[in-house]
């Protein structure tokens, strides 16, 4: 496959480091004697500047990079002008790369003896299916390293001047999926929005656009409708879009704003300060 040339850094913006610039930990991301080898690797939300060291490291040291829709171009062409790079989208609602073929074109490269990195959105162990195929290929005999990632749910509220926890607004954080798999009944919604007032949590949703409805639905069973909510679009990259809402404008917003996945929704008082600046002082007033 033809290699994408890096392209040249943005105006303003620092270069990646590459080996000459830091003295890396001394990780050998090398083939085996003998042997191939294989790296789950974190791409991150987007941004290749939120890389970490190692996965950049592992990026340039693959022979195969399998890599995830979401992962960004940047990042691909990151990698070494000779690695192959095959591309195994995985997307809600689009024509997708099976699993279990994802799984056997990892293990007969490695098997070949060559240098694989996964390279999976955000990070491999949150939503990316990394345990299911590290199981595979551990059961296959074959070594796996992990490199983490940061995962789409920080990124996103980061992008927003906002944390995830906060001693007054929250005291702690969940991390949950809106999306099924086929045949399972999918999150309780009502259960978690009752934990989530009573322990005062912030909700970081996934693939939840889809189920935006019921979700909103269902969490209202449990939590105010002034509940502030964010809903941010391709997180970290420069076609990120964001609008920032109640819990009970949340389905509405969506349709005005036209947002769509890749997204994630937070919910909780985190937001409280963010919603506040955009609200007309009336309704504030009116809340008051």
């Amino acid at each position: 496959m033809t290699h994408t040339p890096t392209p040249p850094p943005s105006p303003g913006k620092p270069d990646l480091p590459t080996h000459s610039d830091h003295q890396l930990p001394a990780t050998d991301f090398s083939t085996l004697s003998g042997a191939g080898r294989c790296t789950l690797v974190g791409a991150g939300p987007g941004d290749p500047e939120l890389l970490t060291l190692k996965a950049l490291k592992a990026i340039q040291a693959a022979t195969l990079l399998l890599v995830d829709d979401l992962v960004s171009d940047a990042i691909v062409a990151l990698a070494t002008p000779g690695a192959r790079v095959v591309h195994v989208g995985k997307r809600g609602g689009c024509q997708s790369t099976p699993q279990a073929f994802i799984e056997k074109l990892a293990i007969m490269a490695v098997q070949e003896g060559e240098t694989v990195v996964r390279l999976k959105g955000g990070d491999p162990f949150v939503f990316g299916r990394g345990g299911e195929e590290l199981e595979h290929l551990q059961a296959a005999g074959i070594r796996v390293d992990v490199v983490n990632g940061i995962t789409a749910g920080l990124a996103a509220a980061t992008s927003l001047g906002v944390p995830l926890t906060h001693r007054e607004h929250a005291h702690g954080v969940v991390f949950i999926t809106g999306h099924a798999k086929p045949g399972d009944t999918g999150t309780d919604w009502r259960a978690l929005a009752a934990t989530a007032h009573s322990a005062r949590l912030t909700l970081v949703i996934y693939m939840g656009v889809s189920g935006a409805r019921r979700i909103q639905d269902e969490l209202l069973s449990g939590l105010p409708a002034h509940t502030p909510v964010a809903v941010i679009q391709n997180a970290s990259l420069p076609t990120q879009r964001q609008a920032v809402c109640t819990l009970g404008e949340l389905q509405r917003t969506l349709e005005r704003e036209d947002l769509a996945s890749p997204s994630v929704i937070v919910v909780g008082d985190v937001l409280q300060g963010l919603l506040a600046l955009q609200q007309p002082l009336s309704q504030q007033s009116l809340r008051a």
